[in-house]
């Protein structure tokens, strides 16, 4: 297995990254907001999360620009096409829940 590829499965398989994207391919969100969705996710692990995100380039982080507190977070076009991968995998969840 080619050695991106490893980098790619291994961000892209943790559970709370594609909670991270299945929330952000609705809507953009501060962080409070998306840590709300996220059941109150601890905000050290979200930050973790969306620091890699970022990182890979598949978030952007946007402050406001009259307010440096205020941040949004969306996908970037790169995000956006991990977004299938998600549906994919909340399907395949489903069919796996239907077969036992």
């Amino acid at each position: 297995m080619e050695k991106s590829c490893k980098h790619t499965m291994k961000l892209l398989g943790d559970y709370w990254t594609l909670r991270i994207i299945d929330n952000l391919s609705e809507r953009n969100s501060r962080f409070c907001e998306l840590q709300r969705s996220l059941d109150n996710l601890n905000p050290v692990t979200l930050t973790d999360r969306l620091k890699k995100l970022e990182d890979s380039g598949l978030v952007n982080r946007t402050e406001d620009l009259e307010d440096k507190v205020s941040v949004t977070y969306s996908l970037s076009t790169l995000g956006k096409k991990a977004v299938p991968v998600v549906s994919s995998v909340n399907k395949f969840s489903k069919d796996l829940s239907k077969a036992r």
